[in-house]
């Protein structure tokens, strides 16, 4: 059971990395910092859209509107440290 523990805890952690290249890779694309004709680019950026996505769009539905400021990736990494933070104390 700790070894299924372990594995879940590795994959949060994994998933709040994507999520931070999505939040950087969505800054950088917005003030122009890299090209988006970069198939590197390209090929990140999607990846990273189709695994945080269809996690963010229920929580952006929650959240208010704050004058274009999205905070959903942040509600999201809390829950996710939130979670982490419960299999270390219940499960190790």
């Amino acid at each position: 059971m700790l070894s299924l523990l372990n594995l879940v805890d590795t994959v949060l952690m994994l998933f709040m990395y994507i999520v931070l290249i999505h939040v950087v890779m969505s800054w950088l694309t917005a003030s122009g910092v890299v090209n988006n004709y970069n198939r590197f680019v390209v090929l990140v950026s999607d990846f990273s859209y189709r695994l945080t996505e269809p996690v963010l769009r229920p929580i952006r539905r929650v959240l208010p509107n704050f004058n274009g400021i999205d905070f959903s990736p942040v509600v999201l990494l809390l829950l996710v440290i939130f979670c982490r933070n419960l299999i270390r104390e219940y499960g190790f």
